[in-house]
């Protein structure tokens, strides 16, 4: 009886050493700042919200790492790394934004000590209007964000609530994007394949290309674009419509991939793609007439003074799983999972 006794204690005190002393292999953790909010999951760095600061003219996520740690996004600023493509320098981390919004730009916004907008530019910002919770958790933790898109002379044009869900998970890294505009004013999402919700991946993921858009040391390209449908490489991809676009390669020795999820609700789906063989990764609703090479198509969108429409994305980083576990994943976030 007192051994029975004695091994109850010792198994009791094993198991409350463990929970004390073991990882929290299932937690996401958020660390606020004034200007950004790093994300945490399962005790790693995973990336970094930027959402104020002087130099900051559109809010954006960088860098998107595996679970592993390996760093799936092209730098911040691009040219960091050998080799690495600098074309595009508005591309940076993943971010949502237009090309064409009543005529002004909101695609081509950079993150740079000199304004977007000087003069006659048609360039907008986007910019933090509250930070909203921030709630970490066991098995997923979430951030929302009340943004601005202002004009050129920083009037308002749309209010965007932007709320962001990160999971644990062993071996894939998920962000679920849920996005709901606003307008203030009448408001047009204008035909343009400039845009819209987007990712600049690293450049040894990229396809490989006929000219080198950057100089100096070579830095292998070993990417490829695929859909839902099996389509590959951009020719088969860009400006199709599918559910999924996955992007992956290899980094330093590691399998990889960045998928990007389109929900079944939201309006146009399935949606177009913009994602290019260079590195980026787009969705894009709205630039049909470009997609169809039809001038007289119409992808633009209009919502009046005080009308919302929502939009809601998947992020899947990935050790290169087949299709079969993408649709999975797929059927997941379109029911709720």
């Amino acid at each position: 009886m007192m051994e029975a006794l004695f091994t109850k204690r010792q198994a009791a005190s094993l198991i409350l050493f463990l929970l004390v002393n073991m990882p929290m292999w299932a937690q996401v953790d958020f660390k606020v700042d004034k200007e950004n909010v790093v994300v945490e999951i399962d005790g790693k760095p995973f990336t970094t919200f930027y959402i104020a600061g002087e130099n900051l003219h559109r809010p954006y996520l960088y860098p998107l790492r595996t679970a592993q740690g390996t760093i799936v996004t092209r730098s911040f600023p691009a040219g960091q790394i050998p080799g690495e493509s600098t074309d595009h320098p508005h591309q940076a981390g993943v971010f949502y934004g237009h090309g064409d919004v009543n005529g002004y730009n909101y695609w081509s916004i950079q993150n740079v000590p000199e304004p977007p907008s000087q003069g006659s530019s048609t360039r907008g910002r986007i910019v933090l209007k509250e930070l909203g919770s921030v709630k970490n958790g066991d098995e997923k933790g979430s951030i929302e964000v009340a943004l601005d898109w202002l004009t050129p002379t920083g009037q308002p044009l749309l209010t965007e609530r932007r709320t962001m869900t990160f999971y644990s998970h062993p071996e894939l890294r998920i962000i679920d994007f849920d996005f709901r505009f606003r307008a203030v004013e009448k408001v047009v999402f204008r035909d343009t394949k400039e845009g819209t919700f987007a990712l600049r991946v690293a450049s040894a993921l990229e396809e490989r290309q006929p000219r080198r858009r950057s100089e100096g040391p070579e830095l292998k390209r070993t990417g490829q674009l695929m859909n839902a449908q099996g389509q590959q490489s951009e020719e088969n991809v860009w400006g199709r419509r599918s559910e999924w676009v996955d992007y992956s390669g290899v980094i330093d020795g590691q399998r990889v991939g960045v998928v990007m999820m389109d929900h079944s609700q939201n309006p146009r789906h399935p949606t177009y793609w913009h994602s290019r063989g260079y590195g980026l990764h787009s969705i894009n609703p709205f630039g049909v007439s470009d997609f169809l090479g039809d001038e007289t198509a119409d992808g633009s969108l209009t919502l009046e003074p005080g009308e919302q429409v929502r939009f809601r994305y998947r992020i899947v980083v990935h050790p290169e799983v087949s299709s079969t576990e993408l649709d999975k994943l797929y059927q997941q976030f379109c029911n709720g999972q």
